[in-house]
This record gives structure tokens, C-alpha cells and sequence, in this order.
């Protein structure tokens, strides 16, 4: 049997869309697949830099307009990666014409949208899947397998911190992530998002948060991201930040297990620092992004004099995905998450097989999100459970 094409449309073509590219290009070279993707066409609404792109990145056609992308009949996914405010209108359109579907995170940029999405996803019978790339990670992956195998015991603490520093300058201007319209929240939704998707891979669902947010640099002059998280000042105007810079998180697990959470922009000298720690019972797990092929492995039953933190490689073809690539030692990095995430998207597509995390997990996110920014912005703690029912009741 031969692979199947899956013919993808990418709406947004800037630094997600690169990364996701990037790794449609790349899953046959190192998978086994029964899926080859073709890049058929990518869509943006500058002609000029959008056709750029196309012949950048290998696709075979372009448009201006994601309304025309989703009604050709050559397209079998649309990739969003797009600005948050529009992956609702584009997801659901796809849905009913019968697309499946793939958005960057956050999954929309309220409960209300996420509900709309996932109801569109269902009813229509397509595949559906968030880019929680972090998942990923093959550290990641196996700190799950020890997890699972019960070799740290009960869990009883999940520590996260995703640090960065990009916005730090009063003169970096007002960029449309510092715009809530566009984006619905800052670091909450930008870095948290992160780290509490993994947090409901690793441990389990979120059952109460209490949260606080602060924005340090309140005005900024106005411009434009140029790629990456780069961006430039455009004209001599200000205009007001209306998201969190940092928020901080105190969250109980339905298992019981406790969390505490922190993203910010404003930790100078930390250019993308997720790193989470997980202590047990029986041992404790700690990972982060920039060392991301390192898993630390604490087991508390070790001999005494011999106990501390030991540090696995992992890069054996023992570990998850790693049988796809080099010889043990030869690091991967943060291209491939995307790789992982979006074969399993296309095996899922080929197979009619529903991957994780999908709309669902996207909208119990979604969920945990709005929670945050109520709490912080009520000054109370608050049940995720009670807090959805009080938003379907609105």
C-alpha cells in the first residue's frame, strides 16, 4: 500500500508558519508514514510577501484570501497559524466544508469560541488537533512513560516557569501579542498556555486556580512583528498595552497534586526558559526547553550516598521518536517537536484516527485560561468546574 497524499493549505506563512513547513517537508525524510504531505497552496494577505513565502517554502500555489483557500477542492487540512482572533472564524469554516483542521495555541481567545470550534469539529467529522508542540518533546514524552509507569509514585507538587525577555524595552513597540483584541491575553496566553497543557499531559486536569497579573510597561510605541520576535517601530504614535506582561498561578489538581505557574516576558537574560519540575513519592522529574534533549531523573530509593538528580539522555533509539534519527548522543531540537506533533496529526488524518491534543483539550485549556484571568482580575479562588458552568449559564 502506498503512502496517501494529504494536500495541506497553511493560512499565515510568518514564524509558525515556518515551523510548521519546515516540518511537513521533513516527516518523510526521517518517518515511516502512510501519509505524504504535499504542500499545496499557502494563504496571507500581503500578495508580495505571501507569494514570497510560497516559493520559499515549497508550496505550489498561494492566496490572498483563506475564504478561497477553504472552498478549493484540491485541500484536504487548513494549518491556522494565524493571529489568535482569527483562529475561530477560519476553523469552523474549514470544519464545514469538510477540512480538517489544525490551529495554533491557544485554541481561541474565549470558552465561547473554543465551544463553538470543537462543536463544529464533532458535528462535521473531521480530524482536529492544537499545536501543543511542547508535548512533544521526546524528554517530555518519556517523563509521561516514567510518570504512567508509576516510577516516581503519587505526584505531589507541579512547578512550571516559561521565562522570556523579548518585550523587555520600553521602546519595543506595541506588536499585536500586546493587543488583546487580537490576541485575547499576554503571557497567560501566550507562555502559560504552554506549560499548563503540559501540566494536563503530565498530571492531570486543573480543578481550582487563584492567579495574579501585572502589566509593567503600561504604553508603548506602535509597530509590527518582522519575524520571529523581532519587530519594529512604525510611525511616532503610542498606544496602550491592554494584556498581562506576567501572571502567576497557584493551581490544584483534580488528583490532588498542588501547582504553581509563572510566565513572564520581564525575566531578563531568559530568551525561552519552560522548564517545569514534578515531585512524587517515589522520585522527582525536572526538564527545560534550553537543554530540552536532558530529562533529570531523581529516585528516592537509590542508596544513600549515591541519591541526587541524575541526568538521562535522551537520545537512545529506545526513547520516543528517537529511533527516527541519529545515532544516541546527537541532540534534536526545536524544529522536531513540530515534526512529531504534525505526523501524528497526518496518521490520524490517513487512519480516521482522533490524535491528542485535540479541540477538546484545546477548550479544557481554553477552560483553565479564562479561569486565570477571572481570578486574577476578581481577586479570588476559583473551581474550573463551577467557573465553566457559571460561562455555558452566560
Amino acid at each position: 500500500m502506498g503512502k496517501k497524499g494529504v494536500r495541506i493549505g497553511l493560512v499565515g506563512y510568518q514564524f509558525m508558519g515556518k515551523a510548521h513547513s519546515h516540518a511537513y517537508r521533513d516527516i518523510p525524510f526521517f518517518f515511516e508514514t502512510d501519509a505524504n504531505p504535499i504542500l499545496q497552496a499557502i494563504c496571507g494577505r500581503n500578495e508580495d510577501a505571501v507569494s514570497q513565502a510560497a516559493d520559499q517554502m515549497g508550496f505550489a500555489s498561494y492566496e490572498t484570501d483563506w475564504r478561497v483557500l477553504i472552498e478549493r477542492d484540491d485541500i484536504d487540512v487548513i494549518d491556522i497559524v494565524t493571529p489568535n482572533n482569527t483562529h475561530a472564524e477560519i476553523a469552523i469554516a474549514a470544519a464545514n466544508a469538510g477540512k480538517h483542521v489544525i490551529t495554533e495555541k491557544p485554541l481561541a481567545m474565549t470558552v465561547e469560541e473554543g465551544e463553538r470550534m470543537h462543536e463544529a469539529v464533532s458535528r462535521n467529522g473531521v480530524i482536529h488537533m492544537v499545536c501543543h508542540n511542547y508535548r512533544f518533546v521526546p524528554a517530555i514524552q518519556y517523563a509521561k512513560k516514567l510518570i504512567d509507569d508509576g516510577r516516581i509514585g503519587k505526584i505531589y507538587h507541579f512547578r512550571a516557569n516559561y521565562l522570556q525577555d523579548f518585550i523587555m524595552s520600553p521602546d519595543f513597540p506595541l506588536i499585536w501579542r500586546l493587543n488583546k483584541d487580537v490576541c485575547g491575553s499576554g503571557a497567560l496566553g501566550d507562555l502559560a498556555a504552554h506549560s499548563l497543557d503540559v501540566a494536563r499531559f503530565l498530571v492531570g486536569e486543573i480543578a481550582e486556580v487563584s492567579a495574579t497579573t501585572e502589566t509593567f510597561i503600561k504604553e508603548r510605541p506602535t509597530g509590527a512583528m518582522t519575524g520571529g520576535l523581532s519587530a519594529k517601530v512604525e510611525g511616532g504614535e503610542k498606544g496602550q498595552v491592554t494584556v498581562d506582561d506576567a501572571v502567576a498561578i497557584i493551581a490544584k489538581f483534580e488528583s490532588g497534586s498542588m501547582g504553581t505557574f509563572e510566565a513572564t516576558r520581564f525575566a531578563g537574560g531568559n530568551r525561552n526558559r519552560n522548564q517545569f519540575e514534578i515531585n512524587g513519592e517515589k522520585g522527582s522529574l525536572r526538564w527545560n526547553m534550553e537543554d530540552m534533549n536532558k530529562l533529570e531523573l531523581y529516585v528516592a530509593d537509590d542508596e544513600v550516598g549515591m541519591q541526587g538528580f541524575r541526568t538521562i539522555d535522551v537520545t537512545e533509539e529506545s526513547h520516543p521518536y528517537m529511533d527516527s534519527y541519529w545515532a544516541a548522543g546527537h541532540m534534536i531540537g526545536y524544529e522536531h517537536t513540530f515534526i512529531h506533533l504534525l505526523h501524528e496529526f497526518l496518521q490520524g488524518v490517513v487512519h480516521g484516527k482522533q490524535p491528542t491534543p485535540n479541540f477538546s483539550d484545546g477548550l479544557k485549556n481554553q477552560v483553565v485560561l479564562a479561569a486565570i484571568e477571572e481570578s486574577a482580575r476578581s481577586g479570588r479562588r476559583l473551581s474550573v468546574a463551577e467557573f465553566r458552568d457559571t460561562v455555558k449559564k452566560a
